[in-house]
């Protein structure tokens, strides 16, 4: 079975903050000629989802940590510290700088954290994919 998220954010029309939306769905591969139906449902589900986070606001450590939390189904206190796969302080400052020169462009950082691959951009963009899906793609 693979599954897919993905999340948009909007504004919360009572408090004015971000808020993050989401979508689930989910299809069955389709087995080839060469395997059989017992190996196509033994495929591990696959994670994509995508959130943003008001750069104004919020700090893109903790932002990321909520969106890996989101797409895991998990609990953020029960993940393992982001300094185990990111120094916290360098990431928010690369994107902090990156959103005071506007004329550098859209910055994004790609690490491993939690099993998963997570892409950070300048423009508040949070990526969190399966690391065998990106491996494969």
């Amino acid at each position: 079975m693979l599954l897919s998220l993905s999340a948009r954010c909007s504004r919360n029309e009572n408090t004015g903050r971000p808020a993050a939306t989401g979508s689930v769905s989910e299809r069955r591969p389709t087995p080839s000629r060469d395997e059989s139906p017992d190996e196509t449902e033994s495929q591990s589900e696959s994670i994509e989802w995508t959130t943003t986070f008001d750069t104004e606001t919020e700090r893109p450590t903790k932002a990321t940590v909520t969106a890996v939390a989101a797409a895991l189904e998990a609990n953020p206190l029960e993940l393992s510290p982001l300094s185990d796969s990111v120094d916290p302080d360098a990431l928010d400052s690369l994107i902090e700088h990156a959103q005071r020169e506007a004329d550098t462009g859209t910055h994004e950082v790609w690490f491993s954290y939690e099993g998963v691959d997570v892409g950070v951009r300048s423009d508040g963009r949070i990526r969190v994919r399966d690391a065998t899906a990106a491996a494969v793609a």
